[in-house]
């Protein structure tokens, strides 16, 4: 910290991170150790660049007072990141219980004998802080990147679909066939069925025009036809 008569100030050089179209700021702290008031203004080579708050103020006796440098966003970077851009500060002992709004710019006017003590500050542009990459925890080997003959490996692995069991599916194919071979000789059974129905109303009707009752084939053909009914049921 660089002391003057009547103000320390911290830092000498206003350091700005640059980066393109950001707003970025620059604190400032400004050391009164004397026993006096004392009134401070700061001023600047381009005031459409840069905004201070605040930019005139008052520091009590043994105390501290922060000020803000405050850089609009820039639209392109200097050649060679190089900034020419300055700050005055300038001080001045004021009348004991003064306050901001009292200060007059008659007050740091030399010619009028006033003892105006003038501070200059250079910007200088920085390099943004990079912040460093998180590294995982484990062993070198862990972290470092997997060999070409592993991934090779692994997409071997990935396309090989020998080791897949086929016999779920074998399994599924036989009872499609058993069911198929149970539906044809169910259709078949009823086709002979119908058939028997039939030939059973014929001979019924034969049977009433004889007033004979019951023969022995019609007897037959009824117990058929109740055989293939339990059959199919069951099935």
């Amino acid at each position: 910290m660089a002391f003057g008569e009547l103000l320390g100030i911290e830092p000498q050089e206003l350091k700005f991170p640059f980066e393109l179209n950001k707003q970025i700021s620059c604190p400032l702290q400004l050391s009164n150790k004397t026993d006096n008031y004392v009134a401070f203004k700061v001023k600047t080579t381009n005031p459409k660049k840069y905004c201070v708050r605040p930019n005139a103020g008052i520091v009590m006796p043994q105390s501290t007072c922060d000020v803000t440098v405050v850089m609009q966003g820039q639209r392109e970077a200097p050649p060679d990141m190089r900034c020419k851009d300055k700050f005055l500060l300038q001080s001045v002992v004021a009348n004991p219980g003064m306050i901001a709004k009292d200060i007059t710019p008659e007050m740091f006017n030399k010619e009028s004998g006033n003892l105006v003590e003038e501070c200059k500050l250079r910007v200088v542009y920085v390099a943004p802080l990079q912040l460093p990459s998180p590294v995982m925890e484990g062993s070198d080997e862990d972290s470092s990147p997997p060999r070409a003959s592993s991934l090779d490996n692994r997409n071997s692995n990935a396309l090989d679909f020998s080791h897949v069991s086929l016999e779920p599916q074998d399994k599924s194919s036989e009872v499609k066939a058993v069911i198929s071979s149970l539906t044809d000789e169910k259709n078949s059974a009823i086709r002979v069925n119908n058939k028997l129905c039939q030939e059973l109303e014929l001979l019924r009707r034969e049977g009433n025009k004889r007033r004979g009752g019951f023969s022995f084939l019609y007897v037959m053909l009824i117990g058929l036809v109740g055989f293939l009914f339990g059959y199919l049921f069951r099935t």
